[in-house]
C-alpha cells in the first residue's frame, strides 16, 4: 500500500470524495466529472500505479481550478487491513469525506455455467464486490456520523455527506453463466437500501448507480456478444454506455440534485430496464 499525489496548487478547502477502484473505467469517469464538479479526490486502485497515476493526471487536468487535490492510494478493499489503512490515509489528507463511490468491483475470470461455477471464483467475487464495500461504507459512514452528530438531521443543509454505490443490471438481469457476479451486485441493492435506511437519521443519504451494457475492459471479452445484442434492440438506446454516462449521473447526485431521495436506484442503462412487450 502506498500514496502518491498530484495538485496543481496549494491546499484548499473543497468537497471531498474517495472513489474506489478509480484507476480504469467507469471508477476513471467517475473521477473525471466529480474533479469537474469541484471535488478533491482520492483514487483508489488495487495493482496498477500506471493506470492510476493516468486517472490522477486526466482528474487534475478536468478539475481546471487552483488549489485541486487528487490523490491516489493503493488497497485491495476486500482485505480488511488495506480498507482500514485507506480510511486512515483519508483522515489524514482531509477533515471530513462528503462523498464515498463504491466502485470497485470485478467479473469472474472464467465465465462457467450455473451447474459447474467455482466455490472460489464465488468466494473471489464477494469479498472484492460485496464484502469490501460493506465494511467500508461501515468504516467511512462511522467517520461521516461523527461529522453529523449533536446535529439535527432536519436541519442538516443539503448536500450532506453522501454515499454512491455503483451496482449493475446484473442485479435482476439472470446470468446463468455468471451467477457469482449477479449475486454479489444483487447484495449491493441491499446493502444500498441498509445503509440508507439506517443513516438517514443522521442526514446521510445513500444511493445505487446502476449501469448497464458499458464499454470496459470488463465487458471487452464479449464485445461482439453486446455489439449484436445492442443491435437487435436489447436497450431501447442502441448504444454501448460509457463511463462519462456513468460518471455524470454520479455527480449529479454528488452536486445534492436529489437531496430528498435516499436508498434509489439511478439506472444508466439505456432503457434496459424498461419492461416492453
Amino acid at each position: 500500500m502506498n500514496d502518491e499525489s498530484m495538485s496543481t496548487g496549494p491546499s484548499r478547502t473543497a468537497p471531498a470524495a474517495l472513489i474506489t477502484g478509480a484507476s480504469r473505467g467507469i471508477g476513471r469517469g467517475i473521477a473525471i466529472e466529480l474533479a469537474r464538479l469541484g471535488f478533491d479526490l482520492i483514487i483508489n486502485y488495487r495493482s496498477d500505479r500506471g493506470a492510476a497515476d493516468g486517472a490522477v493526471a486526466l482528474a487534475v487536468g478536468a478539475a481546471g481550478r487552483e488549489g485541486a487535490r487528487i490523490l491516489s492510494f493503493q488497497a485491495d478493499v476486500s482485505e480488511a487491513a488495506d480498507r482500514d489503512a485507506l480510511v486512515s490515509f483519508a483522515k489524514r489528507q482531509f477533515s471530513r469525506l462528503d462523498l464515498l463511490v463504491n466502485n470497485a468491483g470485478i467479473g469472474p475470470q472464467v465465465r462457467r455455467d450455473l451447474l459447474e461455477a467455482s466455490e472460489e471464483s464465488f468466494d473471489q467475487l464477494i469479498r472484492v464486490n460485496l464484502k469490501g464495500p460493506y465494511f467500508l461504507t461501515q468504516a467511512v459512514a462511522r467517520w461521516m456520523v461523527e461529522r453529523t452528530r449533536g446535529e439535527d438531521a432536519t436541519d442538516v443543509s443539503p448536500p450532506g455527506p453522501m454515499i454512491v454505490n455503483i451496482g449493475s443490471i446484473s442485479a435482476y438481469a439472470a446470468s446463468p453463466d455468471r451467477g457469482d457476479y449477479c449475486v454479489s451486485k444483487a447484495g449491493v441493492s441491499m446493502m444500498t437500501a441498509l445503509f440508507a435506511a439506517r443513516l438517514a437519521e443522521h442526514g446521510i443519504n445513500v444511493y445505487e448507480v446502476r449501469p448497464g451494457i458499458t464499454r470496459t475492459d470488463l465487458t471487452a471479452p464479449v464485445t461482439e456478444k453486446y455489439d449484436r445484442l445492442i443491435a437487435e434492440g436489447v436497450t431501447p438506446l442502441r448504444r454501448w454506455g460509457t463511463p462519462a454516462d456513468v460518471g455524470r449521473a454520479v455527480a449529479a447526485i454528488a452536486s445534492g440534485a436529489l437531496p430528498f431521495s435516499t436508498g434509489e436506484v439511478i439506472n444508466v442503462d439505456g432503457g434496459f430496464h424498461l419492461r416492453r412487450l
